[in-house]
């Protein structure tokens, strides 16, 4: 079985419902990091660190985000050094995402896509892998920007 992390903020909790159940009928093992706008104060950005970290610490190696608009999610996770997420809302962006950015991680925003939209997405990230080739030197610089800035 797959195992894969989701997050969401109290902005897209049906959304993440909706996609964490369709993970799971699929056999994924599916850890949910997401706030409950009910019981605590937690915000995006804390989920999305919490999920990034789970990333870069080799927990899972794909997870999911959703916020309003997605945007927030990847800002967040991006600032955690190894991790590439990308925001997308079109089947092209969710698999080139994989395909030739070799992302971990996928962003969605509730307010921006409908429920069967973001299934597609899903499925179009999930079942893409990193090509490598041409895009290897392109991913390798990436890190190699960050190390830089890491050094500094």
């Amino acid at each position: 079985m797959n195992s894969i992390a989701i997050g969401a903020d109290d902005a897209a909790l049906e959304l993440k419902n909706l996609i964490k159940a369709y993970l799971q009928e699929k056999n994924y093992s599916v850890a949910d990091y997401s706030s409950d706008a009910q019981a605590d104060n937690t915000m995006y950005p804390d989920v999305a660190f919490s999920v990034a970290s789970a990333i870069k610490e080799g927990k899972f190696e794909r997870a999911i985000l959703i916020c309003g608009t997605g945007i927030g999610m990847a800002i967040v996770a991006n600032k955690v050094p190894g991790v590439r997420a990308a925001q997308c809302h079109d089947t092209y962006s969710a698999e080139r995402a994989r395909k030739s950015n070799n992302a971990q991680i996928i962003t969605l925003g509730s307010r921006v896509i409908g429920p069967e939209l973001a299934k597609t997405l899903v499925n179009s990230w999930l079942n893409a892998e990193f090509e490598g080739g041409g895009s290897t030197a392109k991913v390798n610089k990436i890190d190699q920007y960050e190390q830089q800035i890491l050094a500094k």
